[in-house]
């Protein structure tokens, strides 16, 4: 039906559509070998901000809760925006590595 090529750069792309839903759909309904290969690649790029995300919500909310309130103490502010801006920096670089990948298997 569909080019496996196609559907390889659709699993990388799919992170502006549908993060790790379509490349496990792609995985799990396609017979191609190389469509496997591409969407179990595409679905671990897409988890990995997901994952880093909710640990540093995490680590974030436990640090509110344990920060104390009678003393003015920046640091919290200052390291969940380090962290925050890691983050970001993180996910915009998977989204050029997803974007890159998707050329390399079109071509």
């Amino acid at each position: 039906m569909f080019n496996p090529k196609t559907l390889s750069a659709v699993s990388y792309l799919s992170i502006f559509f549908a993060p790790f839903i379509l490349p496990v759909i792609l995985f799990f309904v396609s017979k191609e070998t190389e469509v496997k290969y591409h969407a179990k690649r595409a679905s671990i790029s897409h988890l990995i901000p997901t994952v880093i995300g909710v640990v540093i919500s995490f680590i974030a909310l436990i640090s509110l809760f344990t920060f104390n309130g009678t003393v003015y103490d920046a640091s919290f502010y200052s390291n969940f925006m380090i962290w925050m801006s890691v983050y970001f920096v993180l996910s915009i670089a998977i989204v050029i590595w997803n974007l890159v990948q998707a050329v390399r298997v079109y071509r």
